[in-house]
């Protein structure tokens, strides 16, 4: 539900991609991913399993880079709301593996971090109080997120 909730915002506030099956191509891509890095964690192979994952990972952020090109966001120069799910996760995987955020990627996570009323969140005491990464519930998972660099 949470995909649909965030296209619904994403109508409403007038930030859909402008070709949607593109959009909703790499949304599910994302959501696959992020989807892996859950089985993984709850996963008492963690430690095996996480090798598999990079080598994914390391594939699906090539096609994102590449789908991207030389624009700032994932759809040139509209901020969709797929660049706020590609920005969450991508926060999530910066806590496991932050040297595979190196470069364009990296400089995306900075340009959306950068968005005025993002900016003006991630400063917030609201915040700041609170470390907004990805987490996943403990003690069930071997591996629960740990908060790497700030965005």
């Amino acid at each position: 539900s949470s995909g649909i909730n965030a296209e619904y915002g994403g109508r409403k506030f007038d930030m859909m991609p402008p070709d949607v099956a593109r959009g909703d191509m790499v949304e599910q891509a994302i959501m696959d991913i992020r989807q892996f890095l859950g089985n993984i964690s709850y996963s008492p192979q963690f430690d095996i399993l996480k090798p598999v994952y990079l080598d994914k990972l390391r594939v699906h952020i090539e096609s994102l880079t590449n789908f991207m090109g030389d624009g700032p966001f994932l759809f040139g120069d509209k901020v969709t709301y797929i660049d706020f799910m590609a920005y969450a996760f991508l926060l999530c995987h910066r806590a496991l593996s932050p040297e595979d955020l190196e470069g364009p990627i990296d400089a995306y996570i900075g340009r959306v971090a950068n968005l005025p009323r993002i900016k003006e969140w991630l400063e917030s005491e609201e915040c700041t109080d609170r470390i907004y990464y990805f987490h996943y519930p403990r003690p069930h998972c071997t591996w629960a997120g740990a908060p790497g660099p700030g965005p």
